[in-house]
């Protein structure tokens, strides 16, 4: 049993047809469209707001900036409240959807070494239906192909349209209904370096957190089996 009453095997026991994965529209779709941010008026953020720009590459522990201090204390404290359902607390995956898909704002916050690492990872299609590469809004409702804010339990692997992919379970009102919505991390081609060189932007999956092919063993061997990840607007209200 998992920690907080969830079944370790709990997928095996739910219908297989729950977790199907997500595609994405054509790529076509990608041009002739211009990034720009969503409306600060929109969603207020769980996580406070932080301005900074996203760093790629890892953080020292002695060099970080303001905005990687941040982040790791969004982890921090995210991690200390949902504590009971955790069953590893020692890398916390955080995404500020404040930035654009462009940016890599799949943090990996290392609450031990006091580190940090970031990827890229796409939001939902219903999240931003005019694809401008920015995540518009939140829906936790079954449908809105939108990606949910709040915090996240991941669960074990299984083998979906995309491959190795990792359940995630809900532990918010904002994201309750992430399982029977199939919310869950996979790796995805529209998630590449290159998609963002040619487009400017990724491509959009239907709420789930994908990856790239490349990036997402990270994700299998070091944010899996009962660890958080949180997903809010870090950089803005």
């Amino acid at each position: 049993m998992l920690k907080g009453g969830l079944v370790a095997g709990l997928g095996l026991a739910l219908p297989s047809r729950a977790f199907a994965a997500e595609g994405i529209g054509d790529a076509a779709e990608m041009a002739g469209t211009v990034a720009t941010p969503p409306p600060a008026s929109s969603n207020a953020a769980l996580a406070g707001s932080y301005p900074g720009a996203i760093a790629s590459a890892p953080a020292a522990a002695d060099g970080l900036t303001p905005y990687q201090r941040r982040v790791l204390d969004v982890a921090a404290r995210q991690a200390q409240r949902v504590r009971g359902h955790l069953w590893r607390s020692d890398i916390v995956g955080v995404v500020d959807f404040a930035q654009p898909s462009s940016q890599p704002r799949l943090h990996f916050a290392n609450l031990e070494n006091g580190t940090m690492r970031s990827f890229l990872v796409a939001h939902g299609r219903g999240s931003d239906p005019a694809h401008s590469g920015w995540l518009q809004s939140f829906s936790n409702v079954p449908g809105s192909e939108a990606t949910s804010r709040g915090a996240y339990l991941t669960a074990e692997w299984y083998k979906g349209k995309y491959g190795t992919s990792i359940r995630l379970l809900g532990l918010d009102h904002d994201n309750s209904m992430a399982l029977p919505r199939a919310i869950v991390m996979h790796p995805a081609w529209y998630v590449d370096p290159s998609m963002v060189e040619k487009w400017g932007k990724l491509g959009r999956s239907e709420g789930c957190f994908a990856m790239s092919n490349t990036d997402f063993n990270e994700a299998l061997w070091h944010l899996s089996g009962g660890r958080l990840l949180f997903a809010d607007r870090i950089g803005q209200v």
